[in-house]
């Protein structure tokens, strides 16, 4: 049984440094390494993965634009958005990308749930729904059969960004978020009980 993860609050952090503090932490790391879990939220930042096309980006609301290695197409961070990392040894824990991605979800749905809101899973489109609203979204780049990049809940955020974007590549693509959805809990709430789940999902 893998030993579990070490957690690290950062806080509010640049998108930049912190990508790149993740390839670095990828790069170097040896089979003994730990594992880790970063927990943190962004500046008003988007972000462009492997796939993604500029003309998914709308408008030029003043709001920076990273072109990185994850997974999928273009997604907004922005305060009152809780943000995990994943930086896990895979091969040490004996599963793939796509259970990492299923026991994601999942955490993210009985987070949901254990607040008395029912969401779900959409095929063929990682994330999280409640009704035909995106609340969590999910990208990873696995290197070395090492994890890194995470998921995002919007918790309590201003949403208006997303109308500049087609978020994750889907035009008029409808997103919430946890306050919304008649949920009380603050981002550094609702990111500790999301760890906890996390640390019996994981």
């Amino acid at each position: 049984m893998p030993a579990a993860p070490v957690i690290r609050r950062l806080g509010r952090v640049e998108y930049e440094p912190t990508w790149r503090a993740m390839q670095a932490f990828t790069a170097s790391r040896t089979p003994d390494t730990p594992d880790e879990v970063w927990l943190l939220e962004h500046p008003p930042v988007f972000t462009l993965g492997q796939a993604g096309k500029r003309e998914h980006v709308l408008a030029d609301v003043g709001i920076p634009i990273v072109a990185i290695d994850r997974g999928g197409q273009v997604t907004y961070h922005g305060p009152g958005q809780v943000v995990v990392y994943l930086l896990l040894d895979l091969k040490r824990r004996g599963y793939g990308v796509k259970e990492l991605v299923n026991r994601l979800e999942q955490a993210v749905i009985d987070l949901l749930a254990g607040q008395g809101v029912a969401a779900a899973r959409r095929q063929g489109a990682p994330g999280v729904y409640v009704g035909d609203a995106k609340i969590a979204a999910l990208g990873l780049r696995i290197r070395n059969g090492c994890s890194y990049h995470g998921l995002a809940l919007n918790v309590a955020m201003d949403l208006a960004p997303y109308q500049a974007i087609n978020p994750c590549g889907y035009a008029g693509l409808a997103v919430t978020q946890t306050s919304d959805q008649g949920i009380g809990l603050s981002p550094s709430e609702a990111g500790e009980r999301l760890l906890a789940i996390l640390a019996a999902t994981l």
